[in-house]
């Protein structure tokens, strides 16, 4: 039985991992599960799947679910410390760790520190402190575990290969909505138009991200970290089919491959029983249902969040985090209409551009370089 704290169980990834964990009753026990503030989906979850430990990181939230669950004898924690507690407790042997944002960091490395192997699925973890999280599942002895289609194709393709004849890693990406499109088409896009992506059910700020490349510049910052290669070993290719989710070159010329539906189940459930492979009820990829898979260089003169990532990942130190600050400030005004599209883009460059980089950043660093950053656009854009 592996026992899980699940952070961030009312997202997209989250709702996945519940289904995941429906499927295979008897061998995956959730033991605590913490969201923001989504009350009454969190009251179901504690009721289906009965975890001793829950976490909201909204206080008022914390407080009114305390109120609502107060027949099951659980205590409500709450904030950060309340994240850092849950990932704490001693039944739990992994933490899927799926929230959005900077505050994945911490509770990620208390986990760390206190042996948990990490189901990762927060890529602001590796994109802003890789440099301190994986020498330190090193020195702890444990496992760091991707949940992203990607990486877990990645780590698939590697299984059983030595790591130092690697070449080439061989990053898709679908193009999202607007592949294909040019500079000018993009002028007038709207956020619906951009919530429309062709293959992936994912959550409104991953969505967003897909359409301007910049979850793939995340992807590759991400996949430095986790594969230990170098910026120029990361090719980004986009595969508008999303049946290849990413492969590996070898020194010998091989390339291996992961294939499947598009389906964050698959990597959810091999990271949380890795090494082992479980039987799915899930759709299975017909190869004679293919008409064609296609490969395309990515257009990144107009899609510019890819450059800018390697741009931020090449300067590295705090820029990276910089980078991902002022894109969650600019998509954040863009689903409420405030700016246009490609104003996304502008932001980003802003803030980089403002920025004096710190090297080696600790935590307290890059939560000052975030902070820095909103300050900064908050101030210029009268928000």
């Amino acid at each position: 039985m592996r026992k899980i704290v699940l952070l961030g169980s009312t997202g997209s990834i989250g709702t996945q991992t519940l289904d995941v964990v429906r499927n295979n009753p008897s061998e995956l026990e959730v033991v605590g599960i913490a969201a923001n503030r989504s009350v009454a989906e969190v009251e179901k979850q504690v009721r289906e799947f009965k975890p001793k430990y829950v976490c909201m990181f909204d206080e008022t939230a914390a407080k009114e679910l305390q109120d609502k669950i107060s027949d099951t004898g659980i205590k409500v924690m709450a904030g950060m410390d309340g994240l850092l507690d849950i990932v704490s407790v001693p039944e739990a042997d992994t933490v899927l760790t799926a929230v959005v944002g900077m505050i994945g960091i911490r509770p990620t490395i208390k986990a760390i520190e206190c042996g948990k192997d990490i189901a990762l699925a927060n890529k602001e973890t590796l994109v802003c402190a890789g440099h301190i999280i994986m020498p330190l599942a090193r020195e702890k002895n444990v496992q760091i575990l991707p949940v992203d289609s990607e990486h877990s194709a990645i780590f698939q393709s590697l299984n059983g290969e030595p790591r130092d004849k690697v070449e080439k890693i061989l990053l898709t990406a679908s193009g999202g909505p607007f592949r294909g499109k040019k500079r000018q088409e993009l002028e007038n896009m709207t956020a619906a138009d951009a919530l429309k992506h062709p293959n992936w059910d994912m959550g409104p700020k991953v969505t967003i991200d897909s359409s301007s490349l910049v979850n793939k510049g995340l992807e590759v910052m991400e996949a430095k970290w986790l594969f230990g290669v170098s910026l120029d070993d990361i090719q980004v290719v986009v595969h508008p089919q999303s049946i290849v989710h990413s492969a590996v070159q070898f020194v010998d010329g091989a390339v291996i491959a992961q294939l499947g539906v598009p389906d964050m189940k698959l990597p959810i459930q091999y990271a949380l029983f890795y090494p082992d492979r479980r039987p799915m009820q899930e759709k299975r990829l017909d190869l004679f249902e293919l008409y064609s898979l296609t490969f395309e260089k990515p257009d990144t003169d107009t899609f510019r969040g890819l450059k800018l990532a390697y741009d931020s990942a090449r300067i590295g130190g705090s820029m990276p985090t910089v980078f991902n600050a002022a894109n969650e400030m600019a998509v954040k005004r863009f689903l409420k209409g405030d700016i246009k599209y490609l104003e996304i883009y502008s932001m980003i460059e802003e803030a980089m551009s403002h920025h004096n980089k710190v090297d080696n950043p600790d935590v307290a660093a890059i939560l000052a370089a975030e902070q820095e950053t909103y300050d900064f656009l908050g101030k210029k854009y009268n928000i």
